[in-house]
């Protein structure tokens, strides 16, 4: 993990530990996964996730829709799934899907008591990310998508060119 990611991540975890997460969450819409995203327990691939469990975690899974900005993420603090509200007004309709997947493995992992943010390891090497990517991979295959449409899924403002293709490597896609 390079030193920014580092710092990044440490405020973030740290920020969610004070009063100060109060702030983010400030005007934040909270409910629950079920109430947002409806008949989500019967996607193959969230069931896949959560198995007989599913109804169960999406009934209790909370989701924040934030003003703060970003796509989203797992708070965990607190467990909730926080969504940046101008992602789901203004985002890529597959890349939301997809993001839900992945964000719903880290639900899991979280669940599991994984580290998601464990700092030995780069962003693109951290053990819960590639297989969050590696499962959310086989969704985007099963949804229709080509490498080079996942190449563009996968590519964020935050990992390099290299560190793409390492990722890109680590979950079975040939990125252009």
């Amino acid at each position: 993990m390079d030193w920014m990611e580092y710092v990044v991540f440490r405020t973030l975890r740290l920020f969610g530990r004070t009063p100060l997460n109060k702030i983010v969450g400030f005007g934040a819409t909270t409910r629950t996964f079920a109430e947002y995203f409806k008949d989500f327990e019967k996607v193959p691939a969230v069931r896949g996730i959560f198995g007989d469990k599913t109804e169960e975690v999406l009934r209790n899974l909370k989701v924040d829709i934030s003003w703060f900005g970003g796509y989203m993420f797992v708070n965990s603090a607190n467990g909730h799934l926080v969504i940046s509200a101008r992602y789901l007004h203004d985002g890529d309709r597959a890349h939301i899907y997809l993001d839900l997947i992945h964000e719903l493995c880290h639900v899991k992992q979280l669940m599991e008591g994984k580290e998601l943010f464990d700092p030995r390891y780069d962003y693109v090497d951290r053990p819960t990310e590639v297989e969050a990517y590696r499962y959310t991979v086989q969704e985007a295959r099963r949804i229709g998508l080509t490498d080079e449409k996942i190449c563009d899924y996968l590519k964020t403002e935050w990992i390099s060119d290299e560190e793409l293709k390492r990722l890109a490597n680590a979950v079975g896609v040939t990125c252009p």
